[in-house]
């Protein structure tokens, strides 16, 4: 199963900022964020993670409720995260 999982922006990695250095359960993984390049991303920005790509734009409150319910779902949180640490961007 493969899910969206929201991480923290935390630094920009290139000069048209495509790529990017995310905070995701204490891992910081590097995302490509040129999905959003309409939605004016800044550091400490949320975005909502799939396969290496953010998807979305989401508040904090959004990310919060969304990392307990994956965490509520045992098995396949840990296969995000697990996914997420092994993404190559």
């Amino acid at each position: 199963m493969c899910l969206g999982i929201p991480g923290q922006v935390v630094e920009f990695m290139d000069a048209n900022q495509h790529l990017a250095k995310v905070e995701v359960a204490g891992v910081r993984r590097s995302i490509n964020i040129g999905l959003l390049e309409d939605e004016r991303l800044e550091v400490g920005n949320w975005v909502l993670i799939h396969v290496g790509f953010a998807m979305s734009k989401i508040d904090e409150e959004e990310a919060r409720r969304a990392l307990e319910g994956l965490q509520l779902m045992g098995q396949a949180y840990t296969d995000e995260i697990e996914a997420v640490m092994e993404s190559r961007i």
